[in-house]
């Protein structure tokens, strides 16, 4: 299941270019300045359309979210909140610099930024519910 959902993440996170985040399709574009993309996308949201802005913002840190949410699960070594926030970073990372290189979808900064609040997120999630579980359950 989660090697299902991995592929589902580099799918996602490969080919988003088609949901509005750059205007001309022809050249490779990249971004290296930290909340640029953010910005434009916050700043020129009635322009850009709802869908747009929901699908690069808030689908860059949905993507994520499992991945810290299933990782302290899968392994007790990974249930510190700066491991996962690491490994989500890292995991990002990755993925934007093979985009870079095999100049894939764009190279986004803003995208390493949102999938580790993403993955930060999912720890959250799983914190929460671990002391909800131990709380009720012992």
């Amino acid at each position: 299941l989660f090697i299902i959902y991995l592929l589902f993440l580099f799918y996602f996170l490969f080919f988003a270019e088609s949901y509005g985040r750059t205007a001309d399709v022809v050249s490779y574009r990249y971004n290296l300045e930290p909340f640029k993309e953010i910005r434009r996308f916050i700043r020129y949201h009635q322009e850009l359309g709802r869908t747009a802005v929901w699908l690069n913002i808030g689908g860059n840190i949905l993507a994520f979210v499992p991945f810290g949410c299933i990782l302290p699960v899968l392994w007790r070594r990974l249930r510190s909140w700066w491991r996962v926030f690491v490994l989500s970073m890292e995991f990002s990372a990755v993925i934007e610099c093979i985009q870079l290189v095999f100049r894939v979808g764009s190279f986004d900064v803003d995208d390493i930024i949102l999938n580790t609040l993403g993955g930060f997120l999912g720890y959250l999630l799983f914190a929460v519910c671990n002391w909800l579980r131990r709380k009720y359950y012992g």
